[in-house]
């Protein structure tokens, strides 16, 4: 029997003086001090310590005993004390036994052994025999059961991270400096994050001067040349060196013992909580593995270290550990917190093939998970302002109205996790001409073709950092810097000068490029002096022939005035001189045209300039330029002739260019002269009414005509300002009201420039008079302008929301004030205009608390519009969903209607479910009415006989009682009815007149209530229902026409609120086939000029008051109207009783009050929005009569549809499809100018100069006029909604179903790469096909690639015709195949939801039926090659001709999903519930691929989450089930990848947004998973354990017992 070799003396001797300094290390463990010192001092400690001393050949050293060192080294080597051998190890368990027979209490015995092993393996680790035999005590006293290894491993890992962990200041700093790992978060007993080691350190149990058994070796002899100081130093250095050697050397060898106990515990069912433990030391030292105490002489040494054999050798058993932890078969510890863990980002990694190897497969692993986190071409998804973004979570503690106007940020870039990274920190690391650079690039390009608002441009926008405050924190949102900008603009300089050389007429470019340019470059986002630079350096080296006119001058001349760029030119002379550069010798052909002329003297105008900034910049002007400004004066002179007044009516177009000119040197005369026309007719006063008794005089301008559009656009930006800034004093601070002219002025300069000019009016109006209702002439003007002019300029600024807010707080002080109805009536219009322009959810309070500050009316419109929101564009977020019931809370509070039953159907669902249990409380209301009847009556008697005492009126308005004052209409319709000539209208006037607007409301809502429940009791007795609706008419008119003595709006809201009565809708149409009612609407079309006000040249004439309002509104009132009429205030009205007719099945009532009306719908300012939400509100139940008359709201002529649309919607038979080419066409309009361009080189590698034509072939006349300006395109407001909304218009209005709509769109998709080549080639389809490598996955092209779908499709492939789409859009045929694909999505996500359902049928469809998929003779193997060759993204497949139709499907439903709001999400399961049953693992990697980059975007919607989580995981039960029958034997390796992304994105769903390190699953998700994986094989059951809420088997359940409790 062999038996231990004996242990030299010196060495024993260390043990002892180890184990007095630091006795009781196991101290660290996780159980309390009292604990550990009982065990410490436990009366079996000290035999048990014997027992091991014994066996390890040493003996405990007495505490009286001197320790005696050796006198010198060579003494050390001879002398060894002799000592017998140790015992046999075989007899160690028997001895340990006996002393276990000792002591009843086993468990105090196990935690005392179990302490004292762990002293003694500190202790004993560097010596290899003693370390072996520590090994075998451990597997001898397991066999026993005498250790729990639950508690003694954490212990041991614990009381090895305090003997390794320094007592040191700098413990924390190097900890939280090098916490580069994550991974299941640590239990109690936390592990220190550092190996930073000082040898000093008393309180460790590591050698200071040597290892146990392993003498340090001898530093080598100092050189004797060295003076004595040297000497010194070496020698401390070479001390210090030695001792930290010996000292790594002692860890090394601790850490090596430790795994090996480690494996052998690993051999037992530990539980998760410990398997976390280990796993969590084990990274941390994987980690920091080359961590070293670095003294502060031997920093140069240091670089030079190197691993030694025994770091090598602990690394690689610690290796080993994570090996098992990891595998398969056990699956101890998800393979995910590797993944997850940080080691594959270590930054110095050692020349070691094992942990190198680790490494690769974590990369390797994280890879392939990455694959389901991001959707397909994610680089071509790139916002398209053809639909908002909102801000996602984290809005919490933020009010109301700062959410609201929050966006996403524009653009994100996924991480390899598919995470969205966002924000300055990103923009900022982003390298020039990478992909994500030219991705910004892309969208910027975008952005200044398209135009968005001032609003989005702040919000995504870094200063440039010369511009930006010390103390300026970081901005929310923003991701583009100033050095992205800068290129986006040159590069947009750049494709306008082309297309300037092309003869094209893009002077409206250059007008929309200025007003941008002047706010960004106003706003500090560019840097002017390096933006100058690299502009010249663009025109000058890059493109030499390309500046040949004098366009760059002119656009530096409207920016030069700008603070930042005046202070830059004074201090920059260099920059100056580029300035000047720019300039060329005009060579116009027309020299006449006022473009040309201005452009001719814009190098003089610019060197005036820069004369009169800086002297010490003259001797660079040009002396000619200067001269020539002569010419500029000359001009000037003659044409005012001192009087500086000019008639801007009769200018020619020399004249018009000239004073263009005077714009940009003269600018306050020029100003000057404008204001002088407006106010040249003189002044006239206007007479106070009839009611009015005042001796203020009210002066008011004389109308001439406003400045022309065509004028004023080519005004400098200054002059602009200038103008802007007087007309606002003469407006709001003059003391004469100004003309229609002047305000109309006012407006098309703000329209103009609006990013420019923009400014709240609301503002402007409280700076100027701190209540604004103290200067009622002023705040009616400014209703008037937000109403009837400005109202679609601040849903473009992202100001509408705001507005509200501002006009609700001046309705609620006016509601309760008498008398004051006219600014009442008017601001509650303004709102309701801006309740309609919403498109999106919004806080109906500014700080989200609280009932509405609404009147009954805007309330009640308020959830008619969130109906129309929810159903035809989704609710965009989760937060909006979790506000909506709040939202109607607070709009219901103190609303008591109730929607009928036809209204309530057509309302979206969780719309629907919300107010169906609302009680109808018309009866109460009615009972009310009969109890105070008599008392009503009574009093309308006495009031309004014709002998009634004058003084009646004061006193019934004084002391009536409210609740009898709001039936006063209601007892004078009853004593009308019988009596209608007897009635004193001039009484009843005057007391509805002293009635605050509030009282006058609720007038009429009970009126309606009773005036409909009088005609249903009559008509129970018999009469004429069409006598008595004549009847009722009649007597209305007598209230609205005759006497003007209600609202005609509130009044017809109110009977279309009620239409629960049929009658109440007869009566609405009654009224409005009334000729009083159209005649009033032809006087106001004759009035008003064209719906382009901007458009109109003439002298505008101003209504008289009361004719324009009626009696009731311009009672005591002696303000002059502008804008405002009655006629104007139904415009609004109109929409919602179409929407009303429609729910009520009344086809034709609708379709002729769209018929009268569809003219007078021209000037609603919301009429776009109106047709495009109505027709997607009731897609499906409008008959295609009515769909033309609602297309007829419309100006048809400026809308761009389609050449062909007319003829398809004025089909004969409806029933016929519209051909493939016109879907194209349609799809290729969106590519050319709704999806952000992309570069156009032939190989299409991203950073590559972008190429694209300027603006590629449009494919049709309507859409090729080039960049409209925002005036001409207010509804929807830009461009690129402009045209993907008229698409969507045209595919609700096409007669054939939504499923023949989708298939057709599908089709195309399918086959879209070969279409295009053999269009641009002449090619069969079926060539690009047989090219494919693989034949297991055939190419969309291929004639077999849709199985039956093929045979359907005629003979090219696709059924379109060789169209040349290709050249008509500009792009090669592989791009645009890819952005075809993308079109394609996004119309089809902005569609209603019956085309969502359809889509994934035909999705289903087309997957189901690629015979590849269903081949059961295929092998795993093969069907995994085919799969992943059939899901590349479609630009990588289509550059080789390689598409497929499953990759083209997939791409589509992902540009679906990332385009579709967030409730319409709700849906996106159906697709795979078609695909199931799934047979196969291709099918179930198509099932991932389509839905798993959805699940990152749900986090935050928890219901949805687990909704598609769980049709996931039935997928994968369809494949891995226990009664699964797959198509060929599966392995559970063969989903490695979709494990990983199942536990990534648990934890992406547990943290709401990217993992962290601390990031932990949701309970509920947990308990979701733990009942789904019953279902499936043992093999794929543990891979999945860790995801249920099971302690006993999950990590993450026992790391967060909260988890538990909350599951319990």
């Amino acid at each position: 029997m062999m038996q231990r070799a004996p242990t030299p003396g010196p060495a024993t001797q260390s043990f002892s003086d180890m184990e007095q300094l630091n006795n009781p290390p196991q101290q660290q463990r996780p159980s309390s001090s009292s604990s550990s010192r009982a065990h410490h001092f436990h009366p079996a400690r000290p035999a048990i310590l014997d027992l091991f001393n014994l066996y390890l050949g040493s003996s405990r050293q007495k505490s009286d005993e001197p320790v005696r060192e050796p006198p010198n080294k060579a003494q050390k080597r001879v002398t060894a004390i002799n000592r017998e051998l140790p015992p046999p190890n075989e007899q160690f368990l028997f001895d340990f036994e006996r002393i276990q027979s000792q002591f009843p209490e086993q468990e105090q015995l196990r935690a005392v052994t179990e302490s004292a092993l762990i002293s003694l393996v500190i202790q004993c680790c560097s010596h290899a025999p003693r370390a072996e035999f520590l090994l075998f005590a451990l597997r001898s006293l397991c066999s026993i059961g005498c250790i729990n290894w639950d508690a003694f491993l954490p212990s041991l890992l614990s009381s090895v991270s305090s003997a390794e962990t320094p007592v040191s200041q700098t413990v924390a700093a190097v900890a939280s400096g090098n916490s580069s790992h994550s991974g299941p978060p640590p239990p109690s007993n936390t592990v220190p994050n550092s190996t930073n080691f000082h040898s000093s350190n008393p309180a460790s149990p590591l050698p200071s001067m040597q290892g146990v058994g392993s003498p340090a070796q001898s530093a080598a002899e100092p050189s004797s040349t060295l003076s004595p100081m040297k000497s010194n130093d070496v020698n401390g250095q070479q001390s210090t060196r030695a001792r930290t050697s010996v000292r790594e050397n002692a860890i090394s060898s601790l850490r090596q013992l430790s795994c090996k106990i480690i494996l052998v515990g690993l051999d037992s069912n530990l539980m998760p909580v410990t398997l976390a433990d280990i796993f969590n030391h084990m990274m941390n030292w994987l980690v920091n593995w080359d961590q070293k105490q670095q003294g502060p002489d031997e920093f140069d040494s240091a670089k030079m270290w190197r691993p030694d054999n025994a770091l090598m050798e602990w690394l690689h058993n610690c290796l080993d550990v994570v090996w098992v932890l990891v595998e398969d078969n056990k699956c101890r510890v998800p393979f995910y917190e590797l993944i997850r863990s940080g080691l594959q980002f270590i930054e110095n990694i050692p020349d070691d093939e094992a942990l190198f190897t680790l490494i690769l497969e974590i990369h390797r692993r994280r890879d392939m998970m990455a694959t389901h986190m991001q959707m397909l071409d994610q680089h071509l998804h790139c916002p398209t302002f053809g639909t908002p973004r909102l801000l996602p979570q984290a809005t919490t503690n933020i009010s109301g109205e700062t959410v609201t106007n929050m966006r996403y940020s524009p653009i994100t870039y996924p991480s390899v996790l598919g995470e969205p990274l966002h924000g300055e920190e990103i923009a900022s690391s982003i390298q020039r001409g990478s992909l994500d650079w030219e991705r910004a690039l892309r969208f910027l390009r975008h952005a200044f073709r398209n135009t968005p608002s001032p609003d989005w441009w702040r919000r995504v926008l870094l200063l440039a950092p010369l511009h930006r405050l010390p103390a300026q924190g970081p901005t929310l949102g923003a991701v583009f810097t100033s050095e992205m900008i800068s290129e986006a603009t040159i590069d947009r300089i750049v494709e306008l000068l082309k297309l300037t050389n092309s003869e094209a007429n893009c002077w409206q470019e250059w007008l929309v490029f200025s007003d941008v340019f002047f706010f960004l470059m106003k706003h500090g986002c560019i840097d002017f002096v390096d933006f100058i630079g690299k502009l010249v350096s663009q025109l000058q080296d890059n493109d030499q022939h390309i500046l040949k006119t004098n366009h760059v001058t002119w656009l530096l001349a409207q920016i030069i005035r700008v603070e930042l760029v005046m202070n830059a030119l004074n201090t920059n002379v260099e920059a100056t001189r580029k300035i000047l550069s720019f300039h060329k010798e005009d060579r116009s052909t027309d020299p006449n045209n006022p473009q040309s002329i201005l452009l001719d003297f814009i190098s003089s105008c610019q060197n005036l300039r820069i004369w009169s900034l800086n002297t010490s910049t003259r001797e660079y002007l040009n002396n000619e330029q200067l001269q020539k400004g002569k010419q500029i004066d000359e001009w000037w002179r003659q044409v005012s002739k001192g009087e500086r007044i000019m008639d801007y009516m009769n200018m020619d177009e020399r004249s018009i260019g000239m004073f263009w000119v005077v714009s940009y040197t003269m600018a306050q005369p020029a100003c000057e002269t404008v204001m002088n026309w407006l106010t040249s007719a003189g002044v006239t006063e206007i007479l106070p009414g009839p009611n009015i008794q005042s001796n203020e005089r009210l002066m008011v301008m004389q109308e001439v005509s406003p400045l022309p559009v065509s004028l004023i656009s080519g005004f400098s930006i200054n002059l602009c300002l200038k103008l802007a800034h007087q007309m606002e004093e003469s407006i709001f601070s003059g003391q004469v009201l100004p003309s229609i002219a002047m305000v109309e002025t006012y407006v098309r300069v703000l329209l103009i420039a609006p990013h420019s000019l923009f400014r709240s009016l609301m503002t402007l109006l409280t700076q100027r008079n701190q209540n604004p209702l103290s200067r009622p002439a002023a705040s009616l003007l400014v209703f008037e302008i937000l109403n009837y002019r400005l109202l679609l300029l601040y849903r473009y600024q992202g100001k509408h929301k705001g507005l509200i807010h501002d006009v609700t707080k001046i309705i609620a002080t006016l509601k309760g004030k008498r008398g004051d109805h006219r600014a009442f009536r008017l601001a509650e219009n303004l709102c309701l205009n801006l309740i309609l322009s919403m498109r999106e959810f919004f806080y109906v309070k500014r700080d989200g608390k609280g009932p509405t500050e609404f009147t009954e009316t805007l309330n009640r419109t308020t959830v008619t519009n969130l109906a129309i929101i929810i159903k035809t564009r989704g609710v965009a977020e989760v937060e909006h969903l979790l506000y909506l019931q709040t939202m109607l809370e607070q709009i219901l509070a103190t609303s008591q209607h109730a929607w009928s039953e036809k209204t309530l159907r057509y309302f979206p669902s969780i719309l629907r479910d919300a107010l169906a249990g609302r009680i109808d409380k018309r009866g109460l209301a009615i009972q009310a009415w009969q109890q105070a009847e008599t008392t009503v009556i009574n009093q309308c008697t006495q009031l309004l006989s014709a002998s009634a005492d004058p003084t009646y009126v004061v006193t019934y308005v004084n002391h009536s009682f409210p609740q009898h004052r709001q039936y006063l209409c209601a007892g004078v319709w009853v004593l009308m009815y019988s009596h209608p000539e007897s009635i004193n209208s001039l009484h009843l006037g005057r007391v509805l007149n002293e009635f605050s607007p509030e009282e006058v409301t609720a007038n009429i809502y009970t009126m309606v209530d009773v005036l409909l429940h009088h005609l249903n009791v009559e008509l129970q007795r018999g009469r004429s229902l069409q006598e008595l609706v004549l009847k009722v008419c009649a007597n209305l008119a007598f209230f609205i026409w005759t006497h003007e003595l209600l609202p005609l709006d509130i009044l017809l809201l109110a009977l279309i609120d009620r239409d629960d009565d049929p009658n109440a809708l007869r009566i609405v149409i009654n009224i409005l086939d009334s000729k009083e009612l159209q005649q009033r609407v032809k006087l106001y079309l004759m009035n008003r000029g064209p719906p382009e006000h901007w458009l109109f040249s003439g002298t505008f004439k101003r209504t008289e008051l009361q004719k324009a309002l009626g009696n009731h509104l311009s009672w005591k009132d002696r303000y002059p109207t502008f804008f405002d009429d009655i006629a104007a205030r139904l415009l609004p009205v109109i929409p919602l009783i179409i929407y009303r007719l429609i729910e009520n099945d009344a086809i034709d009532a609708a379709d002729r009050v769209l018929q009268v009306y569809s003219t007078f719908l021209h000037y609603y300012p919301l009429n776009f929005t109106f047709v495009r939400d109505i027709l997607a509100y009731f897609y499906g139940h409008l008959p295609g009569k009515l769909i033309l008359r609602i297309l007829n709201v419309l100006d048809v002529k400026k809308i761009p549809f389609s050449e062909s649309f007319p003829q398809h919607i004025n089909s004969s038979n409806a029933s016929i499809c519209p051909p493939l080419d016109y879907f194209a066409t349609l799809l290729l309009g969106l590519v050319n100018h709704v999806i952000p361009p992309l570069n156009n080189s032939k190989n299409g590698q991203a950073g590559e100069t972008l190429n694209c034509p300027v603006r590629p072939p449009p494919h049709n006349k309507a859409q090729g006029e080039g960049q409209k300006p925002f005036y001409q395109i207010q509804d929807p407001g830009t461009n690129t909604q402009l045209i993907l909304e008229t698409a969507v218009i045209e595919l609700l209005s096409l007669p054939v179903t939504a499923t023949q709509i989708v298939s057709s769109l599908v089709q195309i998709v399918v086959h879209i790469q070969p279409t295009l080549v053999q269009s641009s080639s002449g090619l069969h389809p079926t060539t690009v096909g047989q090219s494919s490598v693989l034949p297991t996955s055939p190419s969309g092209g291929s004639t077999d690639s849709l199985g039956g779908a093929a045979n359907r499709a005629p003979s090219s492939g696709s059924g379109l015709s060789n169209s040349n789409f290709v050249w008509r859009s500009g792009y090669t045929c592989q791009q645009l195949s890819c952005l075809l694909i993308q079109g394609c999505g996004l119309l089809l996500a902005q569609l209603p939801q019956e085309f969502h359902v359809q889509l994934y049928i035909e999705a289903a469809r087309v997957i189901k039926e690629s015979w590849w998929l269903t081949d059961g003779k295929r092998s795993v193997g093969e069907l995994e090659s085919a799969v992943c060759y059939a899901l590349l993204d479609p630009t990588w497949a289509a550059q080789d001709n390689t598409s497929t139709a499953i990759g083209n499907v997939v791409a589509l439903l992902h540009a679906f999903f990332s385009n579709l709001p967030v409730e319409w999400l709700e849906g996106t399961h159906v697709i795979i519930k078609h695909l199931r049953p799934v047979t196969s693992i291709a099918g179930l990697r198509i099932a991932f691929r389509i839905m798993g980059p959805l699940l990152p975007r749900l986090a935050n919607a928890h219901t949805l989450f687990s909704k598609i989580l769980s049709v996931l995981l039935n997928v994968i039960s369809d494949v891995f089930g226990r009664n699964s029958q797959p198509s060929a034997p599966i392995e559970a390796s063969e989903i490695a990848d979709i494990i990983d992304y199942l536990h990534h994105i648990v934890h992406y769903e547990g943290q709401g947004g990217p993992v962290q390190a601390s990031s932990k699953p949701r309970a509920e998700v947990l308990v979701l998973i733990g009942r789904a994986i019953e279902n499936l094989r043992p093999d794929v059951q543990h891979l999945l354990r860790h995801l249920t809420a099971d302690v006993n088997y999950s990590i993450y359940a026992a790391t967060h017992p909260k988890l538990v409790q909350n599951t319990n």
